[in-house]
C-alpha cells in the first residue's frame, strides 16, 4: 500500500512538473498578486478533483468514446486558451503593472472569484484532463480495494499535492516581486505568457 502511494505521489510530481497551459496561467496570475495566483491554483485543482470524481464514476469514458463530444470540448478548450492569451497580450500593450506603485490598483482589478474561475475554467475546458484522469487514476487502485471511493480519495490527494506544488510557483513569483514589478519585465512576461497560451490554443484547435 505504501509503495503504491509513493508511486502515485511520484507520478503526481512528474505530471505537475510537465509545463502546460495551467502552469502558464498560474504564473501570469501570480504576477498580479499572490492572492490571485493562489486562487488560480485552487480553481485549477478544483477542476482536477472534479475530473477525478467524474473518472471514478466512469463518465469520462463517454467523452473518450464520442468523437463529437471530444471535438466540441477540444474547440471550447482552444477558445478558452486563446482568450486567456489574447487577454495577456492586450494587458501587455496597455502597460498594466507599470510599477510597484500600481500593485494595489492591479490587485483590485482581479477579484478573487475571477482568479478562481480562471483556474477552474482552464482545467475544465481541456478534454485531455478528463481523458487523462480516466487512464491515470485506475492504475493506482490496489487489488481488492473498492474502486469508486479509492479513486475519489486519489483524486483528492492529487489535487492537494498539486496545490502544494503550484503554491511554490506563487511563492517564487512573490519573492521576485521587485524584479517582476518593473514595467519592461512585466510587459515582456505578459507577452510571452500570452503568446504561449495562444499557441497552445491553436495547437489544440488543429489537433485531430
Amino acid at each position: 500500500m505504501l509503495s503504491t502511494l509513493l508511486a502515485f505521489l511520484g507520478a503526481c510530481l512528474l505530471i505537475a512538473a510537465s509545463p502546460g497551459p495551467s502552469t502558464v496561467l498560474i504564473i501570469r496570475q501570480s504576477l498580479q498578486s499572490r492572492r490571485a495566483g493562489f486562487l488560480t491554483v485552487l480553481g485549477n485543482e478544483t477542476g482536477v478533483f472534479i475530473w477525478g470524481v467524474v473518472a471514478a464514476f466512469g463518465l469520462t469514458a463517454l467523452l473518450a468514446a464520442s468523437q463529437v463530444a471530444y471535438d466540441v470540448m477540444r474547440v471550447v478548450g482552444a477558445v478558452v486558451l486563446i482568450g486567456f492569451g489574447v487577454q495577456a497580450i492586450r494587458s501587455a500593450r496597455r502597460g498594466h503593472g507599470a510599477g510597484a506603485a500600481d500593485g494595489p490598483a492591479r490587485e483590485a482589478q482581479v477579484p478573487s472569484w475571477r482568479a478562481y474561475r480562471a483556474g477552474l475554467l482552464m482545467n475544465l475546458a481541456n478534454p485531455k484532463c478528463a481523458v487523462f484522469a480516466m487512464s491515470f487514476l485506475p492504475q493506482f487502485v490496489p487489488a481488492g480495494a473498492p474502486e469508486l471511493p479509492t479513486m475519489v480519495a486519489l483524486a483528492a490527494l492529487w489535487a492537494v499535492f498539486e496545490i502544494g506544488y503550484y503554491g511554490l510557483y506563487v511563492w517564487f513569483v512573490g519573492r521576485m516581486k521587485k524584479l517582476f514589478d518593473r514595467a519592461a519585465v512585466r510587459r515582456r512576461l505578459e507577452q510571452v505568457s500570452g503568446g504561449v497560451l495562444v499557441a497552445l490554443g491553436v495547437r489544440m484547435a488543429l489537433e485531430g
